[in-house]
């Protein structure tokens, strides 16, 4: 076969090719895959975990993908955020982020920190609640304050993971009125829940998504806000301000990934997620839980995180809290 006879078949090839590559491109920019899972550090019946599970199924139909949480516990997210980190960067995996991912960060320096995830979109800020069982004498934040103030030391309080935001607030609500408590953390606010039920905590930190079947049912009473104004669909549970201590708290909620993430996964998310908070079932939920929608996208929220690093810092130093 001549040089000119074979040239056709060359051309022929490297069309082929351009058609190969072409394909192969626009498969890998085709999102989402076929399953996406949602991981959290949350124990079943935390806040993040509550959330989650009653997003997934309307994320589902918004995101056309099959959409599962998976609980991975330990270490206050330290093991949630390795899981996460080193999963392939298709938009397959994600972390649900809270304040807790942070501190782990800071404080324990795991392997892998939030530096290893990139994030993606904020969902939601989240109000802090002080909660008791109905059967306690406690009905106000104040009165629980005075007992602690009688009894230094012998009030037990319970907040989630030893790295959560409900941790920090303890410390904060401890320097402005100077009380001295006993702090139990726990792996998620499933689990503290249960023992301010059964007595053995006099009073718990928490969110009301994750108490609002044991308010309706009697078993759990609202005794303090840690927001600006009173909770719209708690009108009758005062701030913590208005209970005269000066303690104000944002928790946010939001998807954090494996570094990497290309730019059409971070897009779906963020067409995702505003479509989501409309859903009139998903809507009539998280309004009823307290949820805040706040919507950052993914350069948003990467500078709202940068912003946090920086603010947690200077509290860990003010307060004199030291890493592990």
């Amino acid at each position: 076969m001549s040089l000119f006879s074979r040239a056709p078949l060359r051309a022929g090839f490297a069309v082929a090719a351009l058609v190969l590559c072409a394909t192969a491109a626009s498969a890998q920019e085709k999102y989402p895959v076929g399953t996406v899972t949602l991981v959290t550090h949350s124990s079943p019946g935390g806040g993040t975990d509550v959330y989650l599970r009653e997003m997934a199924p309307h994320l589902q139909k918004v995101l056309g993908a099959n959409v599962v949480v998976e609980n991975v516990r330990g270490g206050s997210g330290a093991k949630a955020m390795a899981h996460v980190a080193q999963a392939k960067a298709d938009g397959s995996m994600f972390y649900g982020t809270t304040p807790s991912f942070i501190n782990t960060s800071l404080l324990s320096k795991p392997q892998f920190t939030y530096a290893d995830l990139e994030p993606v979109v904020n969902i939601f800020m989240d109000p802090q609640v002080v909660y008791t069982t109905t059967k306690s004498d406690f009905t106000t934040l104040t009165e629980l304050v005075e007992a602690a103030k009688a009894k230094p030391g012998q009030v037990a309080i319970g907040v989630s993971t030893p790295a959560s935001l409900d941790r920090q607030v303890m410390e904060q609500l401890k320097k402005i009125t100077g009380i001295e408590v006993n702090i139990a953390t726990h792996d998620g606010g499933g689990d503290l829940l249960i023992n301010v039920l059964n007595g053995t905590l006099a009073a718990g930190i928490g969110e009301v998504q994750e108490l609002r079947g044991q308010i309706e049912a009697g078993e759990i009473r609202l005794i303090a806000t840690y927001t600006e104004e009173r909770l719209e669909n708690y009108p009758d549970v005062p701030t913590a301000r208005e209970q005269g201590i000066d303690l104000v708290v944002n928790k946010f909620r939001g998807i954090a990934g494996p570094k990497g993430l290309p730019e059409d996964v971070l897009q779906a998310w963020a067409q995702a997620i505003p479509a989501v908070l409309e859903v009139p079932e998903f809507k009539k939920w998280y309004e009823a839980a307290g949820l805040i929608p706040t919507v950052m996208d993914h350069q948003e929220y990467a500078k709202f995180m940068t912003d946090f690093v920086e603010d947690q810092k200077k509290f860990f130093a003010d307060y004199g809290v030291t890493s592990d």
